[in-house]
């Protein structure tokens, strides 16, 4: 083994660890976002996915900027508009569904 085997090796650990701890900010960022989209669009969080996944391709906004797009939606009030249109639609294709123990619509 090379003496700076060693190093190269570290520096790869060090590369996952990063590239891990990005994952998890980034997988909370996408939880957070489909639970506002479930809460506000009156859906499951399948749909909220889907949504979430919707926006995204249909705006090509990578699906971690969408989150947080939403997010921030949520803190400010405000949203790009094309994001904003995209969700509406998105949510019509995908939802609603019924409120669990609400009178059914008519």
């Amino acid at each position: 083994m090379p003496a700076d085997g060693g190093s190269d090796q570290i520096l790869e650990l060090q590369e996952q660890v990063r590239q891990l701890k990005e994952a998890v900010v980034s997988h909370a960022v996408v939880d957070q976002a489909i639970g506002m989209i479930v809460a506000l669009g009156r859906v499951t969080p399948d749909q909220g996915w889907a949504v979430l996944k919707d926006v995204s391709q249909h705006t090509n906004t990578k699906l971690r900027n969408v989150a947080e797009t939403i997010l921030l939606w949520g803190r400010t009030g405000v949203m790009p508009r094309e994001i904003r249109i995209e969700l509406e639609d998105a949510l019509d294709r995908h939802g609603p569904t019924q409120i669990p123990g609400a009178p059914p619509e008519r």
